[in-house]
């Protein structure tokens, strides 16, 4: 299949409205069954996110994905014959594939092959709006196409030399790298820059304490950022609806403070894609203190939480404080608790979920619904109590008006 990675553009619109895809897992012994099923049903709703229309899951359990195909010789077969018979218009695969396996599949299934990076790089540079995060996701593809240009660039294999051509016997290919590396080398300049405008701007905002929004993606960040700081940030029930790092003066009980809204984490998340966005984390790495928003409701929230906590770990923010905020209460008591069950039951199921979080979490738990209103009132009055003693620990002589 023709290659359609344009170097230069800095966006690649893989997916248009409404094109049909498959899914494509391996079930190792990585995962269990259920934390694979889990995973899958993730990149389907990033699938969903991106545009697509899923037709089909294709599972197979294997001790490891095939070299060639990813999935076995007999799997594979079954997805090119109900590709071509349906006329799908792609192949999602849930792990990274090679140059080599992309090309081999797309010469066997004819028709468009993703993996979970390629899709998740697509969304971010749909959602990129800033110069710096266009910046940051060009050069994430950059990173990520790079190892991969043999398998996607085989029909520019062949030798060519002379005057004004590539020098004596040198292929396309090593052409290609060249232009990679020179673009990421560009795009790394260009992010220097502009981060040194953000770390000029953020020293201007003044003896103001920092607290910045953590956690998985669509776990409700942006709508607790809009009712704290009566806001306007987008809020989608997708993933990734929030790109860009945004920042607001938030007053709580006349309590000023900076609140930021960051990107949302995710499991398997490209390595290159973390890399490229650590600037925009700075503003992470700067605060005075993280909200770790919990989306209670998940089935896997437990899992989600420590991918959070890893990532935080990764950036080197351990040592900032976590208030953890457990949203989405009402769906949790929806989805986990029977309609019939006596109030007194519900209420000591609840009330048992609350003991152990606050044990897990230390005594930093709290527990709302930002979309209901529910412990909102709490969530404010614990932001002040923390803020507060941060102000006086860090601005001891300066007079305070609330």
């Amino acid at each position: 299949m023709a290659n359609e990675w344009n170097l230069g553009e800095q966006k690649r619109d893989l997916l248009k409205e409404e094109e049909t895809a498959v899914i494509v897992g391996v079930i190792s012994d990585k995962y269990t069954e259920e934390q694979a099923m889990e995973h899958l049903a993730e990149l389907e709703f990033l699938a969903e996110t991106a545009g697509a229309n899923i037709r089909k899951i294709f599972v197979q359990k294997l001790k490891h994905p095939d070299t060639r195909t990813f999935v076995g010789k007999g799997k594979a077969e079954e997805i090119e014959e109900y590709v071509k018979f349906h006329e799908i218009d792609m192949i999602i695969f849930d792990d990274d594939l090679s140059g080599k396996q992309t090309n081999m599949l797309e010469e066997m299934m004819e028709c468009k092959i993703l993996d979970r990076s390629t899709l998740i790089l697509d969304i971010f540079a749909n959602r990129a709006q800033t110069a710096q995060a266009k910046a940051q996701v060009e050069l994430a593809q950059m990173q990520y196409m790079l190892p991969r240009l043999r398998g996607m660039w085989t029909h520019l294999e062949r030798q060519k030399g002379g005057i004004g051509m590539r020098g004596p016997g040198e292929k396309e290919i090593e052409t290609d790298r060249r232009i990679v590396r020179k673009k990421i080398s560009l795009l790394k300049e260009k992010l220097a820059k502009i981060d040194m405008q953000s770390k000029t701007r953020r020293k201007n905002r003044g003896d103001m304490v920092r607290v910045a929004l953590v956690g998985y993606t669509n776990v409700g960040k942006s709508t607790i950022m809009n009712v704290l700081g009566k806001a306007e940030v987008l809020a989608e029930d997708k993933l990734f609806a929030t790109l860009d790092t945004t920042v607001r003066k938030v007053v709580v009980d006349r309590m000023p403070f900076l609140l930021s809204d960051t990107v949302g984490f995710i499991r398997k998340l490209p390595h290159h894609l973390v890399e490229s966005f650590k600037s925009t984390l700075d503003e992470v790495r700067e605060s005075d203190l993280l909200i770790h928003v919990v989306d209670i409701s998940h089935p896997q929230y437990q899992e989600q939480l420590e991918v959070v906590h890893n990532t935080l770990k990764d950036l080197g923010v351990e040592n900032i404080p976590v208030l953890h905020v457990f949203n989405k209460m009402d769906l949790y008591v929806q989805n986990n608790l029977d309609e019939f069950l006596l109030e007194e039951e519900r209420e000591g199921v609840i009330r048992e979920l609350k003991e152990h979080w606050q044990i897990e979490t230390k005594n930093t738990a709290c527990f709302i619904s930002a979309i209901t209103q529910e412990g909102m009132a709490e969530l404010k009055e614990r932001l002040k109590d923390i803020i507060d003693k941060i102000y006086v620990k860090r601005y001891p002589y300066k007079t305070r008006f609330w």
